[in-house]
């Protein structure tokens, strides 16, 4: 299953029966009859069609508490400050509010259930000790409901902090790339084969669920380090496609140096 995936990916074996509202992606699923037509929800599909493969990864700048930092506009910034995400007990939290008293390295999922984002909560997570010595905390956001904020943190045993983004209003507020073409690409379907072969799995159930394939299936996630002060984001990734990890060296750089 996991090479069916994957060589789907590698080959972008994207059948599109009609380009409409309504139209059907054909995956290969273990709980689901080969080539079953599985709908993709979208008003505007020429949108998702639509790649934006801009790689951003931008240095990190002073960390002076309280500092404006110039990684972000000042539109981002502003935007960011509307934002509210939802902690696993359903506690709405300005996101500003997760580094505004301390430094934070915050990831951004693609979507609860895709198995390139448990590789990134694993990969962060093996670095947690290094955080904690410098006083860091370490945040994981995806686009989806409370629930699967919490069905993510039961099956990946996640030790930072996790939290719910259900109006996806972070990732527009940070502008991060989305389309189906960043999505089924052949770095990513190469990365899945390894990722398999590592025994990390794709939660089809969350994978599937309807509010990931109307909202958070195409978008695409990122990092960033923050704080403290809430204007004072010091170094942003925005992945250019699925999988699309920064150096972890240079993630460290920005917040424990």
């Amino acid at each position: 299953m996991a090479c069916s995936l994957s060589a789907t990916l590698v080959s972008n074996s994207l059948h599109l029966n009609r380009i409409t509202s309504h139209c059907c992606l054909h995956l290969h699923h273990p709980t689901l009859s080969l080539h079953q037509n599985l709908p993709i929800y979208s008003k505007n599909l020429p949108k998702l069609l639509t790649t934006q493969n801009h790689a951003t990864t931008t240095p990190f700048a002073s960390g002076t508490a309280g500092v404006e930092s110039p990684v972000l506009s000042d539109d981002t910034t502003s935007s960011l400050d509307s934002v509210k995400v939802f902690d696993l007990e359903g506690n709405g939290i300005p996101i500003s509010d997760l580094w505004k008293d301390r430094k934070a390295v915050v990831a951004f999922a693609r979507h609860f259930g895709c198995v390139l984002c448990r590789k990134r909560a694993d990969y962060l997570a093996s670095k947690k000790d290094i955080m904690d010595a410098s006083g860091v905390a370490l945040v994981l956001i995806g686009p989806g409901s409370i629930d699967q904020a919490k069905s993510f943190a039961e099956k990946t045993k996640f030790q930072g902090e996790i939290y719910a983004d259900p109006t996806h209003s972070s990732y527009e507020a940070l502008q991060f790339v989305s389309g189906v073409l960043t999505t089924f690409t052949p770095n990513a379907g190469l990365k899945i084969i390894q990722l398999y072969r590592e025994g990390y799995r794709q939660d089809w159930k969350l994978s599937f669920e309807k509010d990931t394939v109307t909202r958070g299936g195409w978008k695409q996630g990122g990092i960033i380090v923050a704080g403290p002060g809430k204007n004072n984001i010091s170094y942003l990734h925005k992945d250019k496609e699925a999988g699309d990890d920064p150096e972890i060296e240079d993630i460290l750089k920005a917040c424990c140096s």
